[in-house]
């Protein structure tokens, strides 16, 4: 049983879909094998990823190989309604609904564990954590899963520390063909689309504040410098602020920033970059963003209790009036805002991400019963063949180690 918008729309996001996979080379190849070989034949596998057209992309190839499909999304605010019809109308079962409340969107995870997986797909650790929580009883028939984003790995390898982690999680998002492209220019790009066509401002000239400097943030800073922006980094790491530093940006503490600041966005993984604090000394007009996977970066809370009231000041904008008469603006509900207020990473971008995805869920079914209960780095020689499989499509060839060279090396 389906829980979805309107079974309607899905024409609508049947062209997003087709769209997608148009300009996902890597993974259309990755289909193509899967048909063939059918890995998954026999398993289910439940899936919790932001539901979008890319995603929902994703799901057709994993079920190309044999996978019976349960899926929802991992974030109220990114599931497109048309898409998950589209899936849904295409025979995959579907429990996501745009601006699902907070009851509804674990309602939606709940359902998709009740069915028994055999690999989870995650974007977060909600599904990891529900299942672990609510559904313990199922735990011993899964194989493994694969996390997708940095907060999620942060929650697996807290629960693997407590001796809590019930399987194997494949930490995706630490493969190279993921976050060195995926977090760098996905987010770098996304970010930066999701701002302009909420606001439709000039972001250059502007004083850009990135609360962060990762690879997520990597990216965001170096596409606001493309764009004209003066950029500002705060950090708690001191490495990675000598790195900001060398890259040409300012750095300094976020009570500071938070004065000039008049774009900001986090990338952090962590809660209340933005508080209280910062919103007293902010900027008029000043515009706030969170890239990061939770929204807990700005604290809503004490925004809220701060204001003096609130209004919507245009589609997914929320003015907040302090009693000074300042005005800050949040986009998408401090949510994750390219996907929130936008169409989240490119395709092409994707189709590596995806594709790590994919046949890392590949390996779990070839290896079920030769793995414990811990974190998995993604093995070489799946980000070797995605990234092989990317240059192939690009029409780019790389040189080979010679039988000396590799001796030379040892390898």
């Amino acid at each position: 049983m389906n829980e979805i918008r309107d079974i309607a729309l899905a024409p609508a996001g049947e062209t997003k879909i087709n769209w997608v996979r148009r300009n996902m080379p890597v993974l259309r190849g990755i289909e193509a094998d899967f048909a063939r070989e059918k890995p998954f034949a026999g398993m289910k596998i439940a899936l919790s990823v932001h539901l979008e057209a890319k995603t929902a992309y994703l799901c057709r190839v994993l079920a190309a190989g044999g996978a019976e499909m349960y899926v929802t999304g991992s974030n109220p605010l990114s599931t497109q309604d048309d898409v998950a019809a589209a899936l849904a109308a295409g025979g995959i079962e579907v429990h996501a609904v745009y601006g699902a409340s907070e009851d509804e969107y674990f309602g939606h995870i709940k359902n998709v564990l009740r069915h028994g997986p055999n690999i989870i797909i995650d974007d977060g650790g909600d599904l990891l954590e529900t299942m672990r929580a609510d559904f313990p009883e199922l735990c011993g028939d899964v194989i493994g899963g694969c996390e997708e984003t940095t907060s999620g790995i942060h929650r697996i390898r807290k629960l693997f520390k407590a001796g809590k982690l019930p399987f194997t999680m494949i930490e995706v998002n630490d493969a190279d063909c993921k976050h060195l492209f995926d977090n760098r220019y996905g987010t770098g790009q996304s970010v930066w689309d999701a701002i302009m066509r909420t606001t439709n401002l000039v972001v250059a000239g502007k004083y850009v504040v990135v609360c962060g400097y990762g690879w997520c943030g990597k990216g965001v800073a170096m596409r606001a410098g493309g764009l004209g922006a003066k950029i500002v980094v705060t950090e708690t790491d001191p490495v990675r602020a000598i790195e900001a530093v060398m890259d040409g940006y300012e750095v300094m503490p976020m009570r500071e920033a938070a004065k000039i600041g008049e774009i900001f966005c986090s990338v952090t993984g962590c809660r209340d970059v933005m508080d209280a604090e910062h919103f007293a000394v902010m900027r008029d007009g000043a515009i706030l963003t969170n890239a990061g996977h939770f929204n807990v970066e700005i604290d809503m809370d004490a925004l809220e209790k701060m204001a003096a009231r609130k209004y919507e000041a245009r589609r997914n904008i929320t003015a907040y009036v302090m009693p000074d008469g300042r005005e800050l603006y949040v986009l998408g509900e401090g949510r994750l805002v390219n996907l929130a207020c936008g169409d989240g990473h490119p395709a092409e971008i994707m189709d590596m991400s995806f594709a790590i995805q994919a046949l890392s869920a590949e390996y779990l079914a070839r290896n079920k019963g030769a793995l414990g209960c811990e974190p998995m780095r993604v093995p070489r020689e799946i980000d070797d063949a995605v990234a092989r499989r990317k240059l192939k499509s690009l029409g780019v060839e790389i040189d080979s180690l010679s039988a000396g060279q590799r001796d030379y090396l040892g390898v």
